[in-house]
């Protein structure tokens, strides 16, 4: 038996486990580095990659240690004494070698692999294999069977509520663009459900759930989920807390470093996410612009056809919009920029974004369409004076009181730095991509004070020396590599 030994040490979603190399119970040669072993006692199992450490002051030779995700899946006190053995690979591996090989899988072995990847008995190299074995090739059917494989592991959510269900999602890629903390609630103060589950941002400057934190909690449970629709009709929470489609989650983790975003994987996997949180009418924003994630319509077509042919297949119904995107919506990048242009819209400020405002309008008005009371093509009408009348600001404010109000004020971040214009002109494009990239380097989301404050959007005049964005940083350290990034050819 060894002693288990919690080490403060974050993998991201990865079971790593440690033992000495001078172990007195197990002989370490037996188990080679990055090798796969199981953990057991009391009726308690795990799979974990095996590291070996040759410090004893970091690791005693009769411990195990564990890293942050291993300790609490385990679920055991400090101390135990724990057992370890060579891990069994897990039989669903043979349907991954099958599908690197070509085959087409059924649904019985998309289900085995979703389950195995949940369960954590994958390590991230087996993962890999499967990404990108299905990156180059899913089956309509495949798709379907990923969709319905990944929403069925973990929680799902039932609302038992009269009328539709509805959410949003868009596929992202584009800075700013906080459309949902505008359409919720604009459409719960209609009265329609809308249940929002978002991400954090994990190669963008903020996700949703990030801007919401700064004016709420987002990292809600079920129960507390439950109670602010009950009293809200609508809320604005961080998915991951919820548990739903977590082998998704375990996949992203993996497809981001790897930048596996193939249109396949994207529709199993948003489409698994609005399933599990118990959605049945969803809209689905496509931006479509030259540094966006799709740049031709013809690509924009297609996902679109795919969303719509695998929502029909699982009972969504799904009005897919494709959106012009010819560069970032609002002007902030950044949890508290972006809260700042949502509020600016929400209380009708006359300085508001005029682009948020308007996207913001044309999804909620799809959303209102699918209510049953209104009559075909009443939904952006009904959206507009819900917004204008203050009622949407109304029901936002019940959403963050119901969430819970941040007790927490966030600067704007103080270090910053305009970038201007080198020479009087029109500003003809925008690039998305490297914009995010400067706001993630000045610190963002992780500082939520941080990021590009726009000043010009495409087809504003400049002049020589006049400001196009500012970027506000929090850190010395993260200030320099941004304002270093931004003055690079």
């Amino acid at each position: 038996m060894l002693k288990l030994r919690r080490l403060g040490i974050d993998t991201y979603r990865e079971n790593v486990a440690f033992l000495s190399r001078r172990c007195e119970v197990y002989r370490p040669e037996e188990f080679q580095a990055l090798s796969r072993i199981e953990v057991f006692q009391d009726g308690r199992r795990i799979l974990a990659t095996l590291n070996i450490v040759d410090d004893d002051r970091l690791l005693a030779p009769d411990e195990l240690g564990l890293a942050e995700q291993a300790f609490n899946l385990l679920g055991l006190p400090e101390g135990s004494a724990v057992r370890i053995q060579q891990a069994r690979p897990p039989a669903s591996l043979d349907a991954v070698r099958a599908k690197i090989r070509g085959s087409t899988l059924t649904s019985l072995q998309i289900e085995s692999i979703i389950s195995d990847i949940a369960a954590n008995r994958y390590s991230k190299m087996e993962i890999a294999a499967f990404l990108i074995a299905s990156g180059r090739f899913l089956t309509t059917d495949e798709i379907l069977s990923l969709t319905r494989a990944m929403a069925a592991v973990g929680n799902r959510l039932d609302w038992d509520v009269d009328g539709p269900v509805v959410d949003k999602h868009c596929i992202g890629g584009i800075p700013g663009n906080r459309t949902s903390m505008i359409v919720v609630p604009i459409v719960a103060a209609h009265g329609l459900v809308m249940p929002k589950t978002s991400s954090r941002a994990i190669t963008s400057p903020a996700g949703t759930a990030d801007t919401m934190e700064v004016l709420a909690r987002v990292d809600l449970s079920i129960a507390e989920m439950r109670s602010v629709i009950e009293k809200a009709r609508g809320c604005l929470v961080w998915g991951g807390h919820v548990n739903l489609s977590p082998a998704d989650d375990i996949l992203i983790s993996v497809e981001r470093p790897l930048s596996v975003d193939t249109p396949e994987l994207m529709v199993a996997s948003i489409l698994s996410k609005k399933l599990a949180a118990g959605s049945t009418h969803l809209v689905i924003d496509i931006p479509l612009g030259p540094t966006a994630k799709v740049r031709t319509r013809s690509e924009a077509i297609a996902l679109r056809k795919l969303f719509e042919h695998i929502g029909d297949r699982v009972g969504l119904v799904i009005d897919a919009i494709i959106t012009d995107a010819i560069g970032p919506i609002g002007r902030g990048i950044g949890p508290v920029l972006e809260a700042r242009d949502v509020m600016a819209v929400l209380r009708n400020e006359p300085t508001a974004p005029a682009d948020l405002r308007e996207k913001s309008l044309l999804l909620a008005g799809r959303i209102l369409d699918f209510d049953p009371a209104l009559r075909g093509g009443e939904g952006h009408a009904r959206a507009r004076e819900l917004l204008e009348s203050g009622q949407a600001l109304a029901a936002m404010e019940r959403i963050i009181e119901a969430q819970g109000r941040s007790d927490v004020t966030y600067p704007l971040g103080q270090l910053v730095r305009e970038m201007t214009a080198e020479m009087d002109g029109t500003v003809a494009a925008i690039d998305c991509y490297r914009l995010n990239r400067i706001a993630r380097l000045a610190g963002a989301p992780m500082d939520k004070g941080a990021g590009i404050d726009l000043l010009k959007k495409v087809g504003d005049r400049v002049r020589q020396g006049e400001p196009l964005y500012r970027i506000h940083a929090c850190m010395p350290s993260d200030f320099n590599f941004a304002v270093d990034f931004a003055e690079e050819d």
